[in-house]
């Protein structure tokens, strides 16, 4: 199967929110997807507090790119000095105009995604997001992650609901995330599904729930 073959067919939930096709689920939160980034990603990842020269996010599910924006944003704002090595794994990789058009949404995100939208039109996978050196793994990540040889300090764990997309948020990859994590380093992600929760424990995680974001009433996070 080719990458063209595996890129999302994109509906607009609305006209504005953005529907995965593949997995009949939307990419971000129907009240404010740039909010939820904050609380749920960064939040949950004590971010940006722990930045320093150095640190390097993993993510399952790179999506619209909005994480990726909203990071880059805490860290222009957070003032600190060096590099950011941020690396997303995505089997469906959205295409680039619907890319820019799901951004649109949030005009602080979109003002900030000049790099990001030009490499993506581009094609380019690896590319430099101003502070940020960015590689997006295409791929199934059961498959990409295992051969990954990095680690992460903090994971975003950004996948499609666990109901719908049930394959990225096994207790095999769950495991590869950890095995994938420094010491020290953290997780979040939106759900609060008790099999993963319980995955992610298994693989050495200490896991709690928390606040979610808007009507969302419980997330998941932790730490090494």
């Amino acid at each position: 199967m080719t990458a063209k073959d595996q890129s999302e067919r994109v509906a607009w939930r609305d006209g504005l929110v953005p529907v995965s096709s593949l997995f009949d689920d939307p990419y971000f939160s129907l009240a404010d997807g740039l909010a939820e980034t904050r609380h749920v990603f960064l939040g949950g990842n004590d971010l940006p507090a722990r930045f320093r020269d150095g640190f390097t996010i993993a993510e399952l599910g790179f999506g619209t790119g909005l994480n990726l924006v909203a990071t880059a944003i805490e860290w222009g704002r957070s003032g600190v000095p060096g590099r950011l090595s941020y690396t997303s794994f995505e089997a469906h990789p959205m295409p680039a105009d619907d890319m820019e058009r799901a951004l649109s949404a949030f005009p602080e995100a979109l003002a900030s995604a000049g790099p990001l939208l030009t490499a993506w039109g581009a094609g380019a996978r690896r590319f430099a997001f101003g502070a940020l050196d960015v590689t997006v793994i295409e791929g199934d990540a059961r498959e990409t992650l295992p051969n990954w040889d990095g680690r992460a300090d903090a994971w975003f764990l950004d996948g499609f609901s666990p109901a719908k997309n049930p394959e990225l948020w096994s207790a095999t990859l769950m495991g590869e995330v950890a095995r994938h994590t420094a010491p020290g380093g953290s997780f979040a992600t939106y759900t609060a599904a008790g099999f993963v929760r319980r995955s992610l424990a298994e693989a050495g995680f200490q896991v709690e729930r928390c606040a979610g974001y808007g009507a969302k009433r419980h997330m998941s996070r932790g730490t090494t």
